[in-house]
């Protein structure tokens, strides 16, 4: 084991997982459409309008390894011929909305457990994710009382670098002042998670597969230096420091 005493996490598929509730789901949805003033079905609004402009969008993003700030996001890519100012004005809603369309997300089963006590075991903890919307994540963070426990939160809707560009993570170190070559990155993506700490000198990456996962073809540069397949299992890894 390498001398750690910081632990980024990534969040989608890794620290929070999607919980399919179709009735969930079809409200934001049908949210989506209210706030654009759509008057067709909102679930074939979606599936025809939103979600193939989305794909382009995510095409260009990881292009570029760049988030669009949340209007620029509706004006440009996904709502683009809907009234302007009006697009606007409801760009936060319909981003949080559109987050909401792929299910609930909720921490992972022993998720906080785990991160609770890798904090009183000594560790500094840090979030580094990519997503788009900017309300999300603080709010979930005060409303599971979680924030406490993270030194730092990254998300690409702030910084506008996604993974793999090492940027997101310098920001991560630079706020935690952490050293880079004694912290670990715990993610599910390899190509984008564990590609991009490697490529920022973090010392240790930790890709995670939970059941249903099925990883990419594994590389020199997308190998991590373990695969976990329950959180929990960070608590076998790290044990309390001195």
């Amino acid at each position: 084991m390498k001398d750690i005493n910081t632990i980024f996490i990534d969040l989608g598929d890794t620290f929070r997982v999607i919980r399919k509730d179709e009735a969930y789901i079809r409200q934001a949805r049908t949210e989506i459409a209210e706030l654009l003033g759509v008057t067709t079905d909102p679930m074939d609004f979606y599936h025809e309008v939103i979600e193939p402009r989305y794909d382009k969008y995510r095409e260009w993003a990881l292009r570029f390894y760049c988030e669009a700030p949340v209007k620029e996001l509706w004006t440009r890519w996904l709502a683009y011929d809907f009234d302007r100012e009006r697009v606007e004005a409801n760009a936060d809603a319909l981003t949080y909305a559109y987050r909401r369309t792929k299910g609930e997300r909720v921490v992972t089963e022993g998720g906080a457990d785990t991160v609770k006590e890798l904090n009183a075991r000594g560790y500094t903890l840090a979030i580094v994710s990519d997503l788009v919307g900017t309300r999300e994540v603080d709010e979930w963070l005060d409303r599971d009382g979680l924030r406490p426990y993270f030194k730092s939160v990254q998300q690409s809707s702030i910084c506008l670098i996604r993974k793999p560009h090492p940027a997101i993570y310098y920001y991560a170190l630079e706020e935690t002042g952490a050293d880079a070559g004694k912290t670990c990155f715990v993610g599910d993506n390899l190509n984008r998670d564990i590609v991009g700490a490697k490529a920022a000198g973090l010392g240790m990456t930790i890709g995670v597969q939970y059941p249903g996962k099925v990883l990419p073809e594994i590389n020199e540069e997308n190998k991590p230096d373990m695969i976990i397949h329950h959180f929990a299992e960070l608590l076998d890894i790290f044990q309390p420091r001195r």
